[in-house]
């Protein structure tokens, strides 16, 4: 590979983890926060939310649909980071330290995604199961 497609191939990546990070920060808004604004007692809170923004329930209409594509491009993403990790960074010190530097970048943006999605995931299917039983 050359270095200009290893340069195109961490650009998509990074493209890539912050499409991860938006689709996993609609999982909570979907369904972690309703949950978490009732739990904790403040239904209020909560239905004065939704009269401000009435997306919310459009959103918790299609949380399935959303966590699937949520998923989907955490996969996605979680697959180029490991194909990024073991590339070459350029020679030059600074290129090379940009080069590292936007590498450590993508992994915190890409576990902040995962850790949205699963707290998403947890408040969504998790907890409502356990609390029919």
């Amino acid at each position: 590979m050359t270095l200009s497609k290893n340069t195109q191939i961490i650009t998509s990546n990074k493209l890539v983890n912050y499409l991860a990070l938006f689709t996993s920060t609609g999982t909570i808004f979907c369904c972690a926060l309703p949950a978490l604004l009732v739990s904790i007692g403040a239904g209020a809170a909560l239905s004065s939310l939704i009269s401000i923004f009435p997306q919310l329930i459009i959103l918790s209409i299609y949380k399935i649909p959303i966590f699937i594509g949520a998923f989907i491009i955490l996969i996605i993403s979680g697959i180029m980071q490991y194909q990024t990790k073991s590339m070459p960074c350029p020679a030059d010190k600074k290129q090379a330290y940009a080069c590292m530097q936007a590498r450590k970048l993508s992994m915190v943006i890409y576990f902040t995604s995962l850790g949205i999605f699963l707290i998403g995931l947890l408040f969504a299917f998790i907890i409502p199961l356990f609390m029919k039983a």
